[in-house]
């Protein structure tokens, strides 16, 4: 606690003050002062959760157009959800519930946010870009209900591009190069796409590849492909056309993001210290990059493997040295019944060779499968199916997330994991040099310093093996989800090393590693700065977070 009070103020730029326990007590009392005592219970907090959550799921079915009227209409019910939630009386809860009260308002208010400042129906053609393209990914054949549903989203790709000229308005040019790149080019990474030796390109190589499925396997379904094909076509010539009109401003400005860098990510900076953060990072990691060439200077470099098996083979060692390693040195509990678990970064052979993600998990899978697979992402996300709890169970944090899975891999590295593989460890590296500048490059696009193209460039120069295609996805995704998840990966990180040094202190003799990683994914994935304060009661963080701000104006 008093390591991230030194941080704070010298971050801040201050001068500390002489603590002393009478102050600390009276602060204490002042911020207990400043919990809502407003009139509902936890049971109306869970009440008015789950209709927000029906609400919310519901949202497409019920705007269907996001018209001018609809858009309204949402915006007058999520204040009324707000002003629900305010009016609890979180100071008659117990620690644990006002950790989900802050953590269910924020998620709100990140709503709140994406219909008063975000408004991507209006502003970004990738909004319907990202609809138009999963249609390509139906699996053939289909039958009854399946294509009754695939007919529908086919017929429906003219109405969609109709409804997008009809409502996009100031929009940015980089959302409207991002989407038209994505219309007829392959992002280089395929997110959440399906497998293929040749990625095909954008929306339209998918309705090819769709179409050329259909041909054999259902041709009845050749003529509505080849109709939503040209409305695509037709709204890519309408975008090509307006694009030097296209000229707003795509970040949401300095004022409003650090507005919800404190309302809705709950974090206890602003962007000029995250920007220090970043800074810092990226300078310590490649220090100790460099410490690590030297020091394995006479090794063999670990090389590309040249064959699907030889990469399989590779995937398979690793998974089993990472299973023997958590449970013969109690890392964390892994059930009996976990099983197997998805690995990122499929084999594919580029013409111009393996992208950044590529030359590291291809050469040793070890650094991914530690953030993405165990007991990183996918782990993570099998225990979070598994909680049943109305509000921890059905929450995710971006900042937790990422956090988790980056501390995960420097800390295999100190302990002791990867001695015998010292090439490895330089990987490690490499993985948190590129998080690290992403700091800096998420901010500066939503502060409107940078566009995509500069943010890729300044990457590139920092970040071995950086390639253009992942670069560019990576601002893409960090431009236009909501803020500030970009910098998620290197802050998460050093929120868990935060939460690590402050429950190892409170704890001294009786901390337990594995104990402490057990009661972190017990907590359940809320914002780190709540977790902290359930899992350590300090609230030097949340007393800040109890009173939301005003969102401010453009």
């Amino acid at each position: 606690m008093k390591t991230q009070f030194l941080l704070a103020a010298a971050l801040a730029g201050l001068s500390l003050p002489a603590a002393t326990a009478p102050v600390m007590a009276q602060a204490a009392a002042t911020a207990d002062a400043a919990v809502p005592r407003g009139k509902g219970s936890y049971q109306d907090l869970l009440a008015v959760w789950n209709e927000f959550l029906a609400w919310r799921g519901s949202g497409s079915a019920r705007t269907p157009d996001w018209s001018a009227g609809a858009m309204a209409a949402e915006r007058t019910a999520m204040a009324g959800f707000i002003a629900r939630v305010e009016d609890m009386n979180v100071a008659a809860m117990d620690r644990g519930q006002r950790a989900e009260w802050l953590s269910a308002r924020a998620k709100m208010l990140e709503h709140h946010f994406l219909l008063e400042v975000a408004k991507p129906w209006e502003r970004d053609p990738g909004f319907y870009v990202d609809k138009l393209l999963s249609i390509g990914f139906a699996e053939l054949p289909v039958k009854g209900d399946a294509l009754a549903a695939l007919k529908t989203r086919l017929a429906d790709v003219p109405r969609l591009t109709a409804v997008a000229k009809a409502n996009l308005k100031n929009v940015p040019g980089d959302y409207a190069d991002l989407a038209l790149h994505n219309i007829d080019t392959a992002d280089g990474v395929g997110h959440g796409h399906p497998y293929r030796p040749v990625p095909p390109p954008g929306v339209l190589g998918w309705l090819d590849d769709l179409a050329a499925r259909a041909k054999t396997q259902q041709p009845a379904l050749l003529p509505d492909i080849r109709k939503a094909r040209a409305s695509v076509v037709d709204f890519q010539a309408w975008l090509k056309a307006g694009r030097p009109t296209m000229t707003a401003k795509a970040g949401v400005g300095k004022a409003r993001f650090d507005w919800y860098l404190k309302n809705v990510k709950l974090l206890p900076y602003n962007s000029d210290q995250l920007m220090v953060l970043g800074a810092r990072e990226t300078q310590r990691l490649w220090s100790i990059h460099a410490l690590e060439e030297h020091r394995n200077r006479k090794e063999a470099a670990l090389n590309l493997p040249t064959t699907p098996e030889d990469y399989q083979a590779r995937k398979d060692r690793s998974m089993k040295l990472i299973r023997e390693w958590i449970a013969r040195e109690e890392i964390i509990t892994v059930p009996e019944d976990i099983g197997e678990l998805y690995i990122n970064v499929p084999w594919i052979v580029r013409p111009d060779g393996p992208n950044f993600w590529e030359q590291v998990q291809y050469r040793d899978p070890t650094p991914d499968l530690l953030h993405a697979t165990l007991p990183g992402h996918a782990f993570d996300g099998q225990m979070a199916r598994r909680d049943k709890r109305p509000i921890r169970g059905r929450i995710g944090d971006g900042v937790r997330a990422e956090g988790w899975g980056v501390y995960l891999e420097e800390a295999a590295q100190k302990l002791g994991f990867l001695e015998d593989r010292p090439r490895v460890r330089e990987l490690i590296d490499i993985f948190g040099i590129f998080r690290a500048v992403r700091i800096a490059g998420d901010i500066e696009l939503q502060l409107n310093r940078k566009t995509v193209p500069e943010v890729v460039a300044d990457w590139m120069k920092w970040t071995p093996w950086l390639d253009t295609n992942v670069a560019r996805v990576d601002a893409e995704i960090y431009l236009r989800r909501p803020p500030g998840y970009g910098l998620g990966y290197t802050v998460g990180m050093i929120e868990m090393q935060k939460l690590l040094a402050d429950r190892r202190h409170q704890l001294g003799d009786k901390f337990v590693l594995k104990q402490f990683h057990d009661e972190f994914m017990a907590a359940g994935r809320l914002p780190m700065s709540v977790i902290r304060y359930d899992m350590t009661g300090f609230d030097d963080e949340v007393r800040n977070f109890w009173k939301r701000d005003p969102l401010p104006a453009e």
